[in-house]
């Protein structure tokens, strides 16, 4: 497996004690996206987790104070990755055009690809953000934890796409929108794919999710 040296940033405020420092703390995000992943976030519990890592229950909430944070952590992580290998993608390219479709492949395919980073999953991790990521947006405090930039990163990465929106259609006037649906649409069709195959026409093999969301936005913005 082959490792690169890129620093992922992420919100402080996210967790107590920060779970790149400490051989333990790496353990547990690792492991809670094996967990998350196998048996889902409602069943997911840090007492469960202490004992795959076999530690204390407590020692994990010395890097997280709740499942929720340690969620929107996973979230924040996987963003950041994200637009990390944005930017390395498009850094050469000159054609809006080619930009804008390099990045709705990044949004919308599947990662099948986990070579960058030694202690995270990138496999597993996009199977959470497509099955459980929602969750972390969709709740009571979702207004204040937006005060606090817990979303930044996935705000920056939709902010990025819709700049290269209006580099090939400068007057479109709904570059968010355009971006957000598409990243949220792709990713309920992977779940429907995956649970409720009768509401999407995936089909194994095909890039179907791909191929359908890069049509829509292109004729949308009406690019050839």
């Amino acid at each position: 497996m082959n490792t690169i040296s890129v620093h992922i940033n992420i919100n402080s405020g996210l967790y107590k004690k920060d779970p790149k420092s400490s051989d333990l703390g790496k353990r547990i995000v690792s492991k809670s996206i094996e967990m998350i992943h196998d048996i889902g976030f409602e069943d997911f519990t840090f007492k469960k987790l202490g004992v795959e890592i076999t530690s204390n229950e407590s020692s994990i909430y010395r890097y997280f104070e709740s499942k929720h944070m340690l969620l929107v952590y996973l979230i924040n992580w996987y963003w950041s990755w994200l637009e990390y290998r944005l930017a390395y993608k498009i850094q050469n390219i000159e054609s809006p055009k080619d930009k804008l479709e390099i990045a709705i492949n990044l949004l919308v395919q599947e990662v099948i690809d986990d070579n960058d980073f030694s202690s995270i999953n990138e496999i597993l991790l996009h199977k959470i953000i497509v099955d459980e990521s929602s969750k972390a947006y969709h709740t009571k405090s979702v207004d204040a934890e937006n005060e606090k930039g817990y979303f930044k990163c996935y705000k920056r990465v939709v902010k990025r796409v819709s700049e290269l929106v209006l580099e090939c259609n400068p007057d479109f006037e709904f570059p968010h929108m355009l971006i957000s649906t598409v990243i949220e649409g792709a990713h309920q069709q992977r779940y429907f794919s995956q649970h409720l195959p009768s509401l999407t026409d995936f089909e194994k093999g095909k890039n179907n999710i791909v191929r359908f969301y890069t049509n829509l936005v292109f004729k949308t913005l009406h690019i050839s």
